[in-house]
């Protein structure tokens, strides 16, 4: 068996590895003309603005609010310790080795593995498409912002009477679903195209390709703003939140340890899922941005660096939100108090006699804990409930506007690191894209708002609701499961850590080879497990909007968008299985022609040594690195 060869190095040729025939799948030599970071600083704003997303303002805060507050914090630094890392810190450092997108990473290590960064790609554009709608909808409610009194902080009137929907749920929630979304009861009820959503639909991708134009070298000049407002903003939230009534309640009541959640395997599968979305792990973009970074670039200290701001970003939102909720939960206490003591006045009016503990029975309903129980997620927790809360400060539309440019930024950043893992692996691995990435990216910008225009229907945000439940969550899970299964087990955990050392003069802890081999995988296939079983014993829901109740419900999905659902994933993990039927046959089609070759010249040779079928194949496996190697 033929030695496997180590990491390429900054002068390794292409002949030099064993791609560069035409027998074995190639992977594409590093261009001497590669793009680099002019900076240390511009790297960590591009890696630290695409792992600190939305995710980290709405989705971080209720799972650590439903999930038993400063234990899921524990829970999530251990999970963040002995998983994210370990794997984020594997992303880095084959990025950086290799130099190439996630295709020519996973190319390089097997052509039988090659899918592995395909579908990352197709995970990215299915990302991208529905983030942006995202940005659109922050740019919407950011044009509104800029008006006193806020649109969404009382309800419209027609003909002196206030409309019933308005007046049956809250403003903020008529204003989110009729007037921004215009939305159906139903995604059976497409309804037409919402006009509003279309022109800021196209606002925001037309920003994205202006910031992607040239690559790093445009995306990162943003960065420097897109990546730092959203801190400032989130301190001066977090400044005046602190100074606002029922602000220490809500930390409070968000950071109370209940320890007893530990025992929930629910509580597990949701702390890991967030920890792997909140770093980012297999779109390929880490591994896209990694690859513009020297050789000898400290990963390590990166891989810690990068998922502590993550970590710390989450924390420091939650406290803004539960502060900011706390001052809302506290006013809504406080009226159902003074309505409460106005019932009892009006009944004591009435029925004197007859009073005995209605007024303790009306008072059970205003609990402030109660309230706080009432926690939300996502598009609710920014368009509605935290909306809501920043129309009861002074100077609400100041407040709205730095809410809303905060999550375009935050979402921007985001976008331009999901478009760099799709835009890096397709020039890295094809060369006639290589000479035309700018032209790539206006044709996938145009692509992108072409097909979104899907969301901006009037039933869009249940197809946001869909793609970003089912599009991404299971195909990124298989995909690094894969990637930790190639990289500690067919190319071997040792070796990867050499190369390592090799790269920055030092070697890492020998616990990074038992947390990938072990650890990581055996995490990676339990949360796979688990979020398949709840696929299948659960039938999928999406929260709709009822007109006439003028309330939220969980309807189950149709038939045919089950069917869109479960295209979504195989098309995502349709490369995988493609990538390894074509190296098999390719494989296959190599040793018949050199069979052939073989036996043709045995017939003519006059050489005493017989060189058989075998010995081909050994040196076909030399230059193709034993089918695990990089080289």
């Amino acid at each position: 068996m033929t030695a496997k060869q180590p990491l390429p190095t900054d002068d390794a040729k292409t002949e030099d590895n064993g791609y560069a025939d035409e027998e074995s799948q190639e992977a594409p030599p590093e261009s001497a003309a590669r793009a680099g970071w002019n900076s240390k600083v511009e790297y960590f704003l591009a890696q630290v603005g695409f792992s600190v997303g939305l995710g980290n303002v709405w989705r971080f805060p209720y799972l650590c609010h439903q999930n038993g507050g400063g234990a899921f914090l524990l829970l999530y630094v251990l999970l963040m310790l002995v998983m994210g890392i370990p794997l984020f810190f594997l992303e880095l450092a084959a990025g950086q080795a290799i130099r190439q997108g996630s295709i020519g990473v996973w190319t390089y290590i097997s052509p039988r593995l090659s899918g592995i960064g395909y579908s990352s790609c197709v995970v990215c554009f299915f990302v991208a498409l529905y983030y942006n709608v995202i940005l659109a909808w922050s740019l919407f409610y950011l044009g509104n912002s800029f008006q006193y009194p806020l649109p969404w902080s009382q309800c419209p009137e027609q003909g002196n009477v206030t409309v019933k929907e308005c007046e049956m749920s809250s403003p903020t929630s008529y204003f989110w679903y009729r007037k921004a979304l215009d939305i159906t009861d139903s995604i059976n009820d497409t309804g037409s195209f919402n006009l509003y959503i279309v022109c800021c639909l196209l606002v925001a991708w037309t920003i994205v390709c202006l910031g992607m134009f040239k690559g790093i070298k445009t995306s990162v000049k943003v960065m420097y703003f897109s990546s730092i407002f959203p801190y400032v903003v989130l301190f001066c939230f977090l400044v005046r939140g602190l100074m606002l009534e029922g602000a220490l309640e809500g930390i409070t009541f968000m950071f109370y340890p209940k320890l007893e959640i530990w025992a929930d395997l629910q509580v597990w599968r949701q702390a890991a899922t967030q920890v792997f979305f909140a770093l980012g792990l297999g779109f390929g973009s880490i591994i896209a941005y990694s690859s513009y970074n020297p050789k000898n670039n400290n990963c390590h200290r990166d891989a810690f660096t990068v998922s502590a701001i993550n970590f710390l970003t989450s924390v420091l939102a939650t406290l803004v939100v539960f502060a900011v909720l706390g001052f809302r939960a506290k006013g809504k206490v406080l009226e159902c108090v003074a309505r409460c003591l106005c019932d009892v006045y009006r009944a004591q009016t009435t029925y004197p006699t007859s009073m005995g503990g209605i007024s303790d029975d009306l008072m059970k309903d205003c609990d402030l804990e109660q309230e706080l129980k009432k926690g939300v997620e996502g598009t609710g927790l920014a368009f509605i409930t935290f909306t809501e809360a920043m129309s009861l400060l002074p100077g609400s539309p100041f407040w709205s506007a730095l809410f809303f440019l905060m999550l375009l930024n935050l979402g921007l950043s985001t976008m331009f690191g999901t478009m760099e893992g799709i835009l890096t692996p397709l020039t890295d691995r094809f060369k006639s894209l290589a000479n035309k990435k700018t032209k790539l990216t206006i044709f996938s910008c145009i692509v992108g708002f072409l097909i979104g225009l899907l969301f901006t229907q009037h039933c869009g945000n249940y197809f946001v609701t869909m793609f970003d439940d089912y599009s991404a969550t299971l195909p990124l899970i298989i995909v690094v499961v894969f990637e930790t299964f190639s990289v500690s087990w067919l190319y071997g955990a040792d070796r990867f850590l050499d190369d390592i050392e090799g790269m920055l003069g030092w070697r890492p802890s020998v616990v990074y080879k038992y947390l990938w081999k072990y650890i990581c995988l055996l995490a990676m296939l339990g949360l796979l497990l688990a979020t398949t079983i709840r696929m299948f014993i659960t039938r999928p829901t999406y929260m709709a909007w009822n007109q006439d109740k003028a309330s939220e419900e969980h309807l189950e999905y149709p038939g045919w968008a089950l069917a869109v659902l479960a295209l979504l994933i195989i098309f995502a993990m349709m490369p995988v299985p493609v990538g390894l039927v074509h190296a098999l046959l390719r494989e296959r089609t190599t040793q018949t022609s050199r069979d052939r070759e073989n036996g043709q010249y045995s017939m003519v040779s006059t050489d005493d040594k017989y060189v058989s079928p075998m010995t081909d194949m050994s040196e076909l496996d030399q230059r193709n690195g034993a089918s695990g190697s990089f080289s």
